[in-house]
C-alpha cells in the first residue's frame, strides 16, 4: 500500500461533535464475491443479536449508535430519515430481513458495524481523488450518488470529501469510491462519534476479519 492518506475534522464537525474520535485502516487486500466462512460468523452473529436483543426500540441504546444519531440532530439531519448504517443493519436484523451479501469486503464491514454499532464507510483506496480527506457537513444541494440509492440529499450530514467531492456518509458511501470484486487496497473508516471507548476494540476486530477473510496485508491504522 502505497498510498497514504491525510484525514482531517473540519472545525464545523469539531465544534458540533466533541468527542468524535476516527480510525482509519489501509490495507492491501484480495477481495472475493463470496466467502463461506465469514457468512458463518455472520450468521451466527444474526442468531445471537436477535436472542440477546429482541427489541427493535432498543437498538438505539448502543453508545456509539446514539452518538451517532445525536451527531445528525446536532447538524440538522432527521436520524428516523436517514439512518446510520449499523442502526439500518440491525433494524433488518429484527425485522427479519435479509442481509445483502455483496461481497467480502463489503459484507466483512458490515459484520464489524452491526457487531459494534460503529458506522464504518468502506472505500477503494485507488479511487481516491488525492491524499487528503477532509470530514466536514454536507451542503445544500451538494450532489451525491449514494450506493444503491441514487442521489441522496447530503445537507447536514457528516460527509468526508476527497479532492473529487464527497465519498462517504454514516448513512451511505458513494457509488465513485466503492469497494468492487476487484478492490485490492482498502481504505475503512471507523467513526467513533461516541468518544474512544470501543473503538479500538473495533478496529481490532476489522484487521482480524481482513487478516482471515481477506487475506490483508500492510495494515496500517490511523486514529483522528
Amino acid at each position: 500500500m502505497e498510498k497514504v492518506f491525510n484525514i482531517q475534522v473540519a472545525d464545523e464537525i469539531k465544534n458540533a461533535c466533541p468527542r468524535f474520535v476516527g480510525a482509519a485502516i489501509l490495507a492491501d487486500v484480495q477481495n472475493s464475491t463470496h466467502n463461506n466462512g465469514l457468512w458463518e460468523k455472520i450468521n451466527t452473529f444474526i442468531k445471537e443479536y436477535k436472542i440477546h436483543n429482541p427489541h427493535i426500540e432498543d437498538i438505539k441504546k448502543n453508545a456509539p449508535i446514539t452518538a451517532t444519531r445525536e451527531a445528525y440532530k446536532k447538524l440538522g439531519k432527521d436520524p428516523n430519515r436517514y439512518r446510520p448504517s449499523a442502526e439500518s443493519l440491525r433494524r433488518r436484523i429484527l425485522r427479519d430481513l435479509p442481509l445483502y451479501q455483496v461481497d467480502t469486503l463489503v459484507d466483512l464491514i458490515n459484520l464489524v458495524s452491526m457487531s459494534t454499532g460503529y458506522s464504518i464507510g468502506g472505500f477503494d483506496a485507488d479511487k481516491i481523488a488525492g491524499n487528503n480527506i477532509v470530514l466536514g457537513v454536507g451542503q445544500k444541494d451538494e450532489p451525491y450518488e449514494a450506493i444503491g440509492r441514487g442521489m441522496l440529499n447530503i445537507e447536514g450530514l457528516p460527509v468526508y470529501r476527497d479532492n473529487a467531492g464527497g465519498i462517504g456518509t454514516p448513512t451511505s458511501d458513494n457509488e465513485r469510491t466503492k469497494i468492487e470484486p476487484g478492490t485490492s487496497h482498502l481504505l475503512a473508516i471507523v467513526n467513533g462519534y461516541s468518544g474512544k471507548d470501543g473503538l479500538s476494540e473495533a478496529v481490532d476486530f476489522m484487521q482480524d476479519l481482513l487478516r482471515e477473510f481477506a487475506s490483508a496485508e500492510n495494515l496500517n491504522v490511523t486514529y483522528f
